[in-house]
């Protein structure tokens, strides 16, 4: 070294007590770590960590905010120096939490549990976040760094905290869009997500989430006759309405005019049993979807039974003019429905329509809502 940079001269620095001193201090010793040309051999570096672990505890935030900012991607701080950084006030702790691959996991976990809600927002957005980390961030942390977990591309989560997150979107809307981006959530949570999402991230399900053809496998072996037919329909007409829809699948007389005729005649009970019929679907299903005006799944269920363009646009406008009246202004509806008929993968759909077969789940989710609304 230097006689500038001269470890003793440095520690004759140390025991001078005014403000200036002690920044210069900071200064050059930081300027030493960060030094490509490795003036400090080991003895010395252990020297000036323990030099700078000393004078944290006397030297203004200012000048801990500086240092801090140096060395957030140092590799030589010891672990004391670098958990007193990580643990100072966050605008001290903000560098080296985000950017330091010092702290190990249980440095981090630590910090989590007892430091604030700034402190894990900055690890929540570290470059790489172990499951371990992710666990203790969505146990202690707040909405916001949750979702800036989430948002992290680089965090990984477990399969558990990812289903415990998907539970907590039904109330927590700010959780729906991050996770829907995440690759490692499965098929059948986002699926489970689909009912109570709103309408623009329900087209992201059924447009754009990808199909694992083992998924849909599993899927159609889960599905059986004995799911389908499994319902309790207590309402007399609703129960002659599926009785004689059952009838016609028996005789193979069941098809999709019947629904548009059933439709056209204003017999909504028959129509949607026999749309029921066709997808496999709950009746129960089928009348939310048609209350709840819930376009995007009529889309997905008219892909999944394989219908034409030219089908689900007579169904869809005779079922909206049944919610709306004839007056109904369809036009601009009609072709976004189009729009989005066009994107929906038959594949998606057809695994959809299964998984929604055998998931009943969705319904506790949904009057959940309801009487928290």
């Amino acid at each position: 070294m230097t006689d500038k940079y001269s470890s003793q001269s440095l520690i004759k620095l140390a025991q001078e007590n005014s403000r200036g001193s002690k920044k210069i201090l900071m200064e050059n010793i930081s300027d030493l770590f960060l030094s490509s040309e490795g003036r400090l051999n080991e003895h010395e570096r252990v020297l000036m960590n323990d030099i700078m672990v000393k004078l944290l505890k006397s030297v203004e935030k200012a000048i801990r905010k500086d240092l801090a900012e140096r060395l957030a991607e140092s590799e030589d701080m010891s672990p004391e120096l670098v958990i007193m950084l990580a643990n100072d006030h966050i605008e001290v702790a903000r560098p080296i939490l985000e950017k330091s691959s010092l702290l190990k996991d249980e440095d981090l976990i630590e910090t989590i549990r007892n430091r604030t809600d700034a402190h894990r927002l900055a690890i929540a957005i570290r470059a790489y976040v172990s499951t371990d980390v992710s666990k203790e961030l969505i146990e202690h942390g707040s909405i916001d760094v949750i979702e800036a977990l989430v948002r992290n591309e680089n965090a990984e989560l477990s399969k558990a905290s990812i289903e415990y997150l998907v539970q907590e979107s039904r109330s927590v809307d700010r959780f729906q869009e991050p996770l829907l981006n995440r690759n490692d959530l499965t098929f059948e949570l986002a699926h489970k997500m689909y009912w109570w999402v709103s309408a623009a991230l329900r087209r992201k399900i059924v447009a754009e989430f990808d199909v694992d053809q083992t998924v849909l496998d599993d899927a159609l072996e889960m599905v059986t006759k004995k799911i389908v037919n499994n319902h309790d329909e207590k309402d007399g007409v609703m129960s002659k309405a599926v009785h004689l829809v059952k009838n016609l699948a028996e005789q193979r007389k069941l098809n999709f005019d019947f629904v548009v005729t059933s439709l056209r005649q204003e017999r909504i009970n028959v129509a949607v049993a026999a749309l029921a019929e066709l997808s496999g679907l709950s009746v129960k299903i089928i009348w939310r979807v048609l209350r709840e005006r819930n376009d995007e799944s009529l889309a997905v269920i008219s892909r999944a039974i394989g219908l034409e363009k030219s089908q689900f646009s007579t169904m869809f406008l005779l079922i909206l003019q049944t919610n709306s009246g004839p007056k109904a202004r369809s036009t601009s509806i009609l072709n976004a429905m189009l729009r989005l008929y066009d994107r929906i993968k038959p594949a998606n759909a057809r695994a959809a329509v299964r998984y929604w077969q055998r998931d009943f789940g969705y319904q506790q989710a949904q009057m959940e809502l309801k009487d928290a609304s």
